[in-house]
């Protein structure tokens, strides 16, 4: 287990440590927003989620979360490859549905997340985006993440 893998949480807002029970929610998720899918490099709307989201991930080098507000599953999102020699992460592989985009819950899960890797003795955090993904983009932005 990672020192990474915590619970999370902010007010109505938590990150949990995925499990197989979040896999049925998130593909309920994930059916709210269809088009989104096309730029992703795995389509969670193709077959079981559990396993699209583990041959994509792979069982090594991430650290998977369901994102949850008011206990319902919205999403999820990743820390990634964590590197503690060189004190390096990666946050990606993020989604959360429409209903609570643009409500400040991705600026807070976000702050969650880079805050606990601070915690956790890392000084360097990465977020991988598609270039496509322009929403993803502009939040990564209003974050003050340097684009390299």
């Amino acid at each position: 287990m990672s020192a990474l893998e915590a619970v999370l949480e902010d007010g109505d807002l938590s990150l949990v440590p995925f499990r197989a029970e979040h896999a049925g929610p998130l593909y309920a998720a994930c059916a709210r927003d269809a088009d989104l899918w096309e730029i992703y490099p795995v389509n969670m709307l193709e077959g079981d989620a559990e396993a699209l989201l583990k041959s994509f991930h792979g069982e090594q080098g991430w650290v998977r979360f369901a994102v949850l507000v008011d206990g319902s599953v919205v999403g999820t999102t990743n820390f990634i490859k964590p590197d503690a020699a060189n004190g390096t992460v990666m946050i990606g592989g993020t989604y959360i549905e429409p209903s609570v985009r643009g409500t400040g819950v991705n600026r807070r899960m976000k702050r969650l997340m880079i805050d606990h890797a601070i915690a956790c003795g890392f000084w360097r955090i990465e977020f991988t985006v598609d270039t496509r993904n322009t929403r993803s983009m502009a939040a990564m932005d209003k974050l003050g993440a340097v684009r390299e």
